[in-house]
């Protein structure tokens, strides 16, 4: 289960429901990452029921209205203490901040990233220049990993005009880019549900993360759903 909204309450509620429910193998929950006191409220977190599930802290920079805010000192002190505490950092940003998530990564060595939805690029013809090397300049530094989320379910310009389809055809170039920047064993399957009935299914996005993946070897299909997230959130 992955944080949705940047206010304190919902981590506790998402380490409950993983606590009752044999379905939840780990929570990416969220802390004030400029907090004096970051620790501390991790180790709150980890005291709570489900706590122990905790494997991961996100912050949508999405939210942000300052594009250098991963180069906050105060937010690479709160990414130190996540580090310290022995989970990762999922990150979430918009296209054109992909160098300040570079910046950070390459501050914090000791801490792993998730970049979140293939980095956000925008989904068009093909692939922009300046995303690809963004995804390279990332995929340089060996605390990263990528999600494969968020673009499986944006449909192609095609599908938009008809009722029901839903082809990838549009997305190969997107993820035949992260697959040659990072590797399988560097690439997470994620659902992005249920953001992604907005626009596909679920069975859809399930479909079309296999579709993308079939010329893949069956132990670099079982990296990318499941032993990736398994190594990098620590996952039993």
């Amino acid at each position: 289960m992955v944080q949705t909204v940047t206010e304190a309450a919902e981590t506790p509620e998402l380490l409950a429901v993983a606590a009752a429910s044999d379905l939840v193998a780990g929570v990416v929950g969220w802390t004030d990452l400029e907090a004096p006191q970051v620790g501390d409220a991790l180790a709150e977190l980890r005291e709570r029921p489900g706590g122990d599930l905790l494997c991961g802290i996100r912050h949508p920079v999405l939210v942000e209205s300052d594009p250098d805010w991963l180069r906050r000192p105060a937010v690479l002190a709160g990414l130190a203490a996540v580090a310290a505490a022995g989970l990762c950092y999922d990150i979430v940003v918009p296209a054109d901040l992909l160098p300040a998530a570079t910046y950070a990564a390459a501050a914090c060595p000791d801490l792993s990233f998730v970049l979140d939805h293939l980095g956000n690029p925008q989904i068009g013809p093909s692939p922009g220049e300046l995303w690809m090397s963004d995804i390279g300049a990332m995929a340089a530094l060996p605390n990263t990993v990528c999600k494969l989320s968020g673009i499986l379910g944006e449909p192609s310009p095609r599908d938009r005009d008809s009722a029901g389809g839903h082809s990838v055809g549009h997305l190969v170039p997107y993820y035949e880019t992260v697959l040659r920047a990072f590797g399988p064993d560097r690439i997470m399957f994620g659902s992005d549900w249920p953001v992604c009935t907005l626009s596909a299914s679920y069975q859809q996005v399930v479909d079309a993360a296999h579709e993308l993946t079939s010329g893949l070897s069956p132990i670099e299909r079982t990296a990318i759903f499941s032993g990736t997230a398994r190594r990098v959130y620590g996952l039993g």
